[in-house]
C-alpha cells in the first residue's frame, strides 16, 4: 500500500507538469490533447499545433460537418457520492481547494467538470445507510415532520458549496437509492417496493429535499425517482416497476412539483440499456409524460444504441447517461478504450446530453461503502492519507470531454472511418471539438477534414485525442 501511495504522489506531480494549455492557437490551426493507453502521456497538450491545408493523401478521413447539428450538451462529470464528499472534505483546506479548482475550473491545468450526480439519502458508496426521514420500527411520519438533510450537512453540502463558488452554473442531478424504510413493502433498506398508500407522501419527500437544498444554496437541476429501479439487491435499493413509476410521476410527483412551483426536471428510469421498453412504457402514459423531461441510462447491460431507440420513440424527450463504474482490478488501457469509445463517444452519438462516471473519489481500499454495497468501485481520484491524491482512468475519460465541450455546445456530424471512433461538437463560441480514439490494434494516421481543408494526425492503438479549432 505504501508503494501505491508513493507512486500516486509521484504521478500527481507528473500530471501537473504535463497538461498545460499552452499559447492560444493561431487562426486555422488545431490544438490537441493526448492520452496514450500505456499511460506514458496523460491528457497532455501536444506542443506542435496542426494547420488546415488544401492537400490530398490516401489516409482515412474524418469529415466534420458543423452545419448538421443534433442534441445540446449539458455537461460531463461524476457522481459526488457521500463517500466522495467525505474524502474530499477530509483533505487539508489548501489541498481540498487545489483539487476542487483542478476538477471544476477550466483554466490552466483544470479539467472543467460541468455535471454532478448526488444521492438523495445514502447510496451504496455512503459509509452507512440512511434516508432523510427514518423512524423507529412500527412508526410512520406521513407529515414528514422529522424530515432532515442533516446527514448531507456533514460533507456533501459543504463540498457542493465550494464547487458552486467555482462553477455557479454546474448542473446537479439527484437520485435516491431508497425511500424511507417505513414507506416500503419490506421495511428494509435492501429491496422492497414503495407502498401505494405512500406515493403522495414520497412525492412531498422530494419537494422537501429540493426546497431544503435550495435553502442551503444548492439548486437541484433534475431528479430521477429511483436509481436502478429493477435492481433490488443493492444496499440501499428499491424496486419500482414501469407501471409504478408512471403512476408515481403522473398522479403524485408531477402534480406535487407543479403545486409547489418546482422547476426541477423529472428524468425517468436511471438503469441499464437492456430495457429500453421501461422508459418507453412510462412515456406511453400521458399523465406521466407531461411531467417528464427525459430518460436516463446506465450500461452494465445492453447496447448503447438502445438510447436511440428511446429517442426514436419520443424524439422530443431528452436522454442522459448517468452512471458507469470503473472497478478493480481493471487496466488503464482497457478502461480508457471502452469508456471513451462507448460512453463519451457512443452515448453522445446516441443522443445523450451528458456522461457521468461513477464515482468521483474513493480511498486506496475502495472505501467508504455500505455493508453490502460496492467493494470494488474505483474513484476518478484516489484520496489517501497525508493529502495524497492519485488520478485514475475516469479522471482522463471525463477530462477529454468536459474541459472543451462546455454546456450549451451541440453535437455535429462526423463519419467514422474504419476504427477511428469519434464524435464532434460545436461550442457556444464557435469552436469545433473532435474527440477521436483509435480502436484498432495498430497505430493509425488519418485526416480531419473541415470546410474542404485537412490536417493530418496519428494515434497509437488505444490512444485518445481531443482536437480543438
Amino acid at each position: 500500500m505504501k508503494v501505491l501511495l508513493l507512486l500516486g504522489a509521484l504521478f500527481t506531480t507528473t500530471v501537473y507538469a504535463q497538461h498545460s494549455p499552452g499559447k492560444p492557437a493561431k487562426a486555422g490551426s488545431v490544438s490537441y490533447w493526448l492520452t496514450k493507453s500505456d499511460r506514458s502521456v496523460t491528457f497532455t497538450k501536444q506542443p506542435a499545433g496542426l494547420v488546415f491545408k488544401t492537400a490530398k493523401n490516401s489516409y482515412p478521413t474524418i469529415t466534420v460537418n458543423a452545419a448538421q447539428t443534433f442534441q445540446e450538451i449539458d455537461g460531463f462529470g461524476y457522481a459526488l457520492t457521500g463517500g466522495s464528499a467525505t474524502l474530499i472534505h477530509s483533505l487539508s483546506p489548501a489541498r481540498q481547494d487545489a483539487l476542487l479548482k483542478e476538477l471544476f475550473l477550466t483554466s490552466g491545468n483544470n479539467i472543467g467538470v460541468s455535471y454532478l450526480r448526488v444521492t438523495i439519502g445514502a447510496s451504496d458508496l455512503s459509509d452507512t445507510t440512511f434516508t432523510y426521514d427514518e423512524m423507529p420500527a412500527g412508526q410512520t411520519d406521513t407529515s414528514l415532520a422529522h424530515f432532515s438533510i442533516k446527514e448531507d450537512e456533514k460533507d456533501v453540502i459543504p463540498v457542493l458549496k465550494k464547487i458552486l463558488t467555482l462553477n455557479p452554473s454546474i448542473k446537479i442531478l439527484g437520485s435516491p437509492w431508497t425511500a424511507p424504510t417505513w414507506m416500503k413493502s419490506n421495511n428494509s433498506f435492501k429491496g422492497g417496493s414503495l407502498k401505494p398508500e405512500y406515493y403522495g407522501v414520497y412525492a412531498q419527500y422530494f419537494v422537501k429535499y429540493i426546497k431544503a437544498m435550495k435553502a442551503a444554496g444548492i439548486t437541484i437541476d433534475a431528479i430521477t425517482p429511483q436509481n436502478e429501479p429493477l435492481h433490488g439487491g443493492n444496499v440501499p435499493s428499491m424496486v419500482m416497476k414501469p407501471a409504478e413509476q408512471a403512476d408515481f410521476i403522473g398522479n403524485h410527483l408531477g402534480p406535487a412539483f407543479k403545486a409547489a412551483g418546482i422547476k426541477t426536471k423529472i428524468i425517468i428510469y436511471d438503469h441499464n440499456a437492456d430495457k429500453p421498453e421501461y422508459p418507453i412504457t412510462v412515456l406511453d402514459n400521458p399523465a406521466a409524460r407531461q411531467y417528464i423531461d427525459g430518460s436516463a441510462f446506465h450500461l452494465y447491460a445492453g447496447p448503447i444504441t438502445a438510447l436511440s431507440k428511446v429517442h426514436d420513440a419520443y424524439p422530443q424527450k431528452h436522454l442522459y447517461f448517468t452512471e458507469q463504474w470503473v472497478g478493480k482490478p481493471g487496466t488503464f488501457d482497457k478502461n480508457l478504450r471502452w469508456h471513451v469509445s462507448t460512453l463519451i463517444i457512443g452515448a453522445t452519438r446516441n443522443w445523450s446530453r451528458n456522461v457521468i462516471e461513477w464515482n468521483l473519489a474513493a480511498d486506496p481500499a475502495y472505501n467508504p461503502h455500505t455493508k453490502g454495497g460496492c467493494t470494488e468501485c474505483m474513484g476518478a481520484v484516489t484520496i489517501g492519507p497525508n493529502d495524497q491524491v492519485e488520478r485514475n482512468v475516469a479522471y482522463y475519460i471525463i477530462a477529454h470531454a468536459a474541459k472543451f465541450v462546455r454546456p450549451g455546445a451541440v453535437r455535429i456530424s462526423t463519419n467514422v472511418p474504419g476504427q477511428l471512433n469519434n464524435v464532434a461538437f460545436k461550442t457556444k463560441d464557435g469552436k469545433k471539438v473532435l474527440i477521436v480514439i483509435n480502436d484498432g490494434s495498430e497505430a493509425q494516421t488519418f485526416n480531419i477534414q473541415f470546410n474542404n481543408k485537412i490536417v493530418t494526425s496519428s494515434l497509437d492503438s488505444g490512444a485518445v485525442a481531443t482536437y480543438v479549432w
